[in-house]
């Protein structure tokens, strides 16, 4: 109830019209006049230069940006997008995950714990300008980055048959076991 009674009352003193009349004026002084020097600087006109034209020679003007997203999530995630057109696109995502890392104290020592990584993953949508369609899609974790498309080169396939080394059966020759008594009949071990 006190905080009502405090709030109405600072409401209507500030609804009341204020009486104050600021009798202060800022002093004006006049711009200062100093004499002519005795030996002027020549005087030189700034070049003229053509302003640049941007679009003159640019091949791709009419490609615009008809869609975009950015989104920043308060976990650390963020995922953005775009689409032009020319029908290219391209999204990616990105999430913050704990993982098994090396980290290093201030005397260099390597341990291993759990630290904080970005694990990414997003894909590319292009039309070459012979007409070709590509799709790329990549992966980035701790497991590496691992691009895929159809336009991507393949490592070859190994199709050779390993070579076995050979095996000698050969019995190795058996040596005799002494074993050492201390003059009590007792072994030495």
């Amino acid at each position: 109830m006190k905080l009502f009674v405090i709030a109405a009352v600072l409401a209507v003193a500030a609804a009341v019209p204020s009486s104050y009349k600021p009798g202060y004026k800022a002093p004006s002084y006049p711009a200062p006049s100093y004499p002519a020097p005795k030996y002027a600087a020549p005087s030189y006109s700034a070049p003229a230069y053509s302003a640049p034209s941007y679009n003159k020679d640019n091949k791709y003007a009419d490609i615009t940006v008809t869609s975009q997203s950015d989104e920043r999530n308060i976990d650390g995630s963020s995922q953005w997008s775009y689409a032009q057109s020319d029908y290219t696109t391209r999204e990616e995502s990105q999430v913050q995950k704990k993982m098994q890392g090396v980290a290093y104290d201030s005397y260099g020592k390597a341990t291993y714990e759990d630290v904080m990584g970005n694990t990414n993953k997003g894909s590319s949508y292009w039309v070459s300008p012979e007409g070709e369609k590509f799709t790329l899609t990549w992966t980035a974790d701790d497991a590496g980055f691992q691009p895929k498309g159809d336009h991507l080169p393949v490592a070859p396939v190994h199709e050779y048959e390993l070579p076995v080394a050979p095996v000698h059966e050969y019995e190795l020759p058996v040596a005799p076991v002494h074993i050492p008594f201390n003059g009590k009949g007792y072994k030495i071990y």
